[in-house]
C-alpha cells in the first residue's frame, strides 16, 4: 500500500522543490554580482555564459535586488519547517533566505552612494510589485526598500503600471514624504535619483531626455539591471546598478581571471 502512494507523494514535492531551487540559484547569482562588482566584471555576461550550459539554462539568471510573491518565500519557509521537525539541516535555505533579505540593504546602500544623505532627498521610485507583469505585491523587494527609505527620511514619489491600489492600502501615501504618481514622469520632477524596482517593459522604453530635463540631479539607481548602461548614460545620467561594470573595468576583471587557477591551487594546498 505504500508503495502505491509513493508516486503520489513525491509529485507534491516537485512544484515547491523546483521553487526552492530556483532561490537557490538566484541568491548563488547575487553572491556572483557582489564578486563582480569586487572585481570589475559583468555579472550580465557571466550570467549569459552560464545560461549557455545545459546543465543550467537560461531563466532565472537575474541578479537584483531579491525575490518576493508568495510562492518562493512560502515554499522556502515551508521547507525549512520540515526540515526542522525531521532534524533534517536547512542551514544552506536559511542563508539563501539571508541572502535575499540583505539584498535590499545592499541596493539601499547604493542609493547612499550615490546621493550621499538620504534624509530630505526626493526620490523617484518605479515599481512596487514584486515582478512585472502583475499587481502582486506580496513579500516584494520593492516596497521594503521603500519602506527603509522612507524610515532614513527620504521623499518618495512612486509609480507602478499594475500595482498602485494594492501598494497604498500597504504603504499609505504620507504628506510630504510618500507620493503616488500616474505617470514615471512625474515621479522624477524634482528628483535627486530615480530608482528602478521593479521590471517594467515599459520602463526601458522611457524617453531620457525628458526625465533628464524634469530631475534636479540626474541619477539612475537600478536595482534590476533594466537599463542598457550605454543608453543612459549616453543622455547625461549617473548610472549605478547591480554587479555590472564600465567597459573601463573589463581589463582589471581580466586580471582577476587570470588569478582564478593561483587562488584555487591555494584552496587545493590548504584543505590537502
Amino acid at each position: 500500500m505504500a508503495d502505491q502512494y509513493a508516486p503520489q507523494a513525491a509529485a507534491r514535492w516537485y512544484n515547491p522543490t523546483a521553487n526552492i531551487y530556483e532561490t537557490v540559484s538566484g541568491s548563488l547569482l547575487i553572491l556572483v554580482a557582489d564578486m563582480c562588482e569586487a572585481v570589475g566584471a559583468d555579472v550580465s555576461q557571466v550570467a549569459l555564459g552560464m545560461g549557455l550550459d545545459p546543465r543550467i539554462g537560461t531563466e532565472f539568471l537575474n541578479a537584483g535586488i531579491g525575490f518576493g510573491g508568495y510562492c518562493f518565500p512560502k515554499d522556502l519557509r515551508a521547507f525549512m519547517y520540515l526540515g526542522y521537525e525531521h532534524g533534517v539541516d536547512c542551514g544552506l535555505l536559511r542563508e539563501v533566505e539571508s541572502i535575499n533579505l540583505r539584498r535590499g540593504e545592499t541596493f539601499v546602500r547604493k542609493v547612499r552612494q550615490a546621493v550621499w544623505v538620504l534624509r530630505g532627498k526626493q526620490m523617484a521610485v518605479l515599481g512596487t510589485a514584486f515582478k512585472g507583469g502583475t499587481d502582486d505585491i506580496r513579500e516584494s523587494p520593492a516596497l521594503r526598500i521603500i519602506k527603509t527609505l522612507l524610515d532614513e527620511g527620504a521623499c518618495l514619489r512612486v509609480h507602478d503600471p499594475q500595482a498602485m491600489d494594492a501598494s497604498k492600502q500597504e504603504v499609505p501615501p504620507q504628506p510630504g514624504q510618500l507620493e503616488y504618481c500616474m505617470s514615471p514622469y512625474e515621479t522624477a520632477r524634482g528628483a535627486h535619483a530615480l530608482l528602478v524596482l521593479t521590471p517594467w517593459q515599459e520602463y526601458r522604453e522611457l524617453d531620457w531626455v525628458r526625465l533628464r530635463e524634469l530631475m534636479e540631479v540626474p541619477v539612475i539607481v537600478d536595482g534590476r539591471n533594466l537599463l542598457d548602461p550605454d543608453t543612459v548614460r549616453s543622455e547625461g545620467f549617473e548610472y549605478f546598478d547591480m554587479g555590472r561594470t564600465l567597459k573601463g573595468q573589463a581589463d582589471a576583471a581580466a586580471g582577476e581571471l587570470i588569478r582564478w587557477p593561483i587562488a584555487a591551487e591555494k584552496v587545493r594546498v590548504a584543505v590537502s
